[in-house]
C-alpha cells in the first residue's frame, strides 16, 4: 500500500510539475501586446490548483485493477501534456501573436489532459469526502463530476480571456509585421487602383484540391524573389505523383527541379510563368479585373493595416496565376470553372496575402466524380527586404 501511494504521489508531482511548466512558459513568455496577456498566463496557471491536490489526497485505489486504471489516468494526462507543452513554447518563442486556443486540433490535447488531471484528482478528493467502504460507484460519479466542472470552469475561463485577448490584439498596429507597415496612419488603395510588385519577397504558396470533398492531393511551395530571380522548392502529394519539383532563374540562367533527375537547366523564357507572386498579380489583377473588385474594408494581418479585395474569377486566369496547379489537375481544362480571389494591399500599395478558390466539372480529372474544387493560399512577405538568391547545386 506504501509502494502505491508513493508511485501515485511521485505522478501527482509529475503531473504538477508539467502543468506548472505550460503555465509558467505562458505567464512568462506570452506576450503579444494585448491588455490581457498577463491574464492569459495566469488562467494558464489555473490547472495547478487541480494538480496539486493528488499530492495531498492520492486516488488510492484498494484493488490491483483499480490501482492500475487510476494510474493510467494520470499517465494518460502527462503523456498529453508533453507535447501541447512543446507546441505552446514554440508559439512562445516564435512572438507570434495569434491566439493560444486557434483550433480544435489544438484544444482538444490540452481539454483532455485537464479533464483525465481532474478524474485523477477527483478520485482522491472523492476518498476524502467519501471515507467509508462499499461507496465505489458514490465515489467515481463525484470524481467524474469533479473532473467535469474543474475542466468546464477553467477551460471557459482560459478560453474566454485568450480570445478576448487576442481580439482586442487585432484591432492594435503592432511595431513590425512581416506582411508590411503597421502604421495607423497609412491609408492602403481602393481595390480598383494602380498596384505595386515588392522588388524582393519571402514566398509561400499552398494549392489543394478535392473532388466530391474527398481530396486529390496538395501542393506546398516555399522560396524567394528578388526582381527578377527566384528560387523556389514544392513538395508535390498526389495519389499517383510525390515528390518535389522546383525552379530557379538567376541573371540569364534558368533551372528546375523534378523528382529523381535533380537540378537541370532550362531555357531562360521557360520560367517567365514561375515567379509566384508576381505571375499571379500580372494575370489575376489586371485593371480590368480589377474594375468591379469588391472593398471588403481594412483588416489588421499580424498587425500590418491592408486593405480586403475580391474579385471574380474564371478558370483559365485562375490556372494562368497559379500554374503549379496542373501538378493536381493534370490536363483538365479549367475552362468553364468559375471562382473568385481575396487578395490584401497593404499600406505599402504591395499585395501580401491572396486565398481564393476555383471550382468545376471533375470528369477530367476523375471520370466518376461530379464537383471539383481548388483552393490556393499565397503570402508574399517580408517584401523590399534584401533577398540573396543562388544557384541551385546542379550535381555537375
Amino acid at each position: 500500500m506504501r509502494v502505491r501511494l508513493f508511485e501515485l504521489r511521485l505522478l501527482a508531482v509529475a503531473l504538477t510539475v508539467l502543468w506548472a511548466a505550460g503555465g509558467g512558459i505562458v505567464l512568462i513568455g506570452y506576450r503579444p501586446g494585448g491588455p490581457w496577456d498577463l491574464l492569459v498566463g495566469m488562467t494558464a496557471a489555473l490547472p495547478l490548483l487541480v494538480a496539486v491536490a493528488p499530492i495531498v489526497w492520492p486516488p488510492l485505489a484498494t484493488s490491483n485493477r483499480g490501482a492500475a486504471g487510476v494510474f493510467w489516468i494520470g499517465l494518460l494526462a502527462a503523456l498529453l501534456l508533453v507535447p501541447s507543452i512543446v507546441s505552446v513554447t514554440a508559439q512562445v518563442l516564435a512572438r507570434r501573436s495569434e491566439p493560444l486556443l486557434p483550433s480544435a486540433e489544438v484544444v482538444y490535447p490540452w481539454a483532455v489532459a485537464l479533464l483525465a488531471t481532474g478524474l485523477f484528482s477527483g478520485l482522491g478528493v472523492s476518498r476524502q469526502l467519501i471515507a467509508e467502504t462499499g461507496y465505489g460507484r458514490k465515489r467515481l460519479a463525484v470524481s467524474i463530476g469533479f473532473a467535469l466542472v474543474t475542466t468546464s470552469v477553467i477551460g471557459i475561463a482560459f478560453a474566454g480571456v485568450s480570445l478576448a485577448d487576442d481580439a482586442a490584439l487585432r484591432d492594435m498596429p503592432s511595431l513590425y509585421s512581416r506582411f508590411g507597415p503597421t502604421s495607423a496612419a497609412l491609408e492602403p488603395l481602393q481595390c480598383d487602383q494602380q498596384l505595386v510588385t515588392g522588388p524582393t519577397a519571402q514566398l509561400e504558396l499552398n494549392v489543394w484540391g478535392n473532388i466530391d470533398t474527398r481530396s486529390i492531393g496538395s501542393v506546398d511551395l516555399t522560396g524567394q524573389r528578388s526582381g527578377g530571380d527566384i528560387y523556389w522548392t514544392a513538395q508535390v502529394v498526389r495519389s499517383d505523383l510525390f515528390g518535389q519539383f522546383g525552379a530557379a532563374r538567376l541573371g540569364s540562367a534558368a533551372w528546375m527541379l523534378a523528382p529523381n533527375q535533380g537540378w537541370y537547366g532550362v531555357p531562360f523564357a521557360s520560367l517567365d510563368s514561375a515567379m509566384i507572386d508576381a505571375t499571379a498579380i500580372a494575370e489575376a489583377f489586371t485593371s480590368g479585373n480589377r474594375a468591379t473588385a469588391e472593398d471588403r474594408g481594412v483588416e489588421y494581418v499580424e498587425g500590418a493595416r491592408a486593405r480586403h479585395c475580391r474579385v471574380a474569377i474564371d478558370g483559365d486566369t485562375f490556372g494562368a496565376s497559379f500554374p503549379q496547379v496542373v501538378w493536381l489537375v493534370g490536363d483538365a481544362s479549367l475552362a468553364t470553372w468559375r471562382g473568385e480571389l481575396d487578395y490584401w494591399i497593404f499600406g505599402d500599395g504591395e499585395i501580401g496575402m491572396i486565398t481564393g478558390s476555383v471550382n468545376g466539372n471533375a470528369q477530367a480529372i476523375l471520370p466518376h466524380g461530379l464537383q471539383a474544387t481548388v483552393e490556393v493560399k499565397l503570402t508574399a512577405t517580408d517584401r523590399g527586404k534584401p533577398v540573396a538568391i543562388s544557384a541551385p547545386r546542379t550535381g555537375k
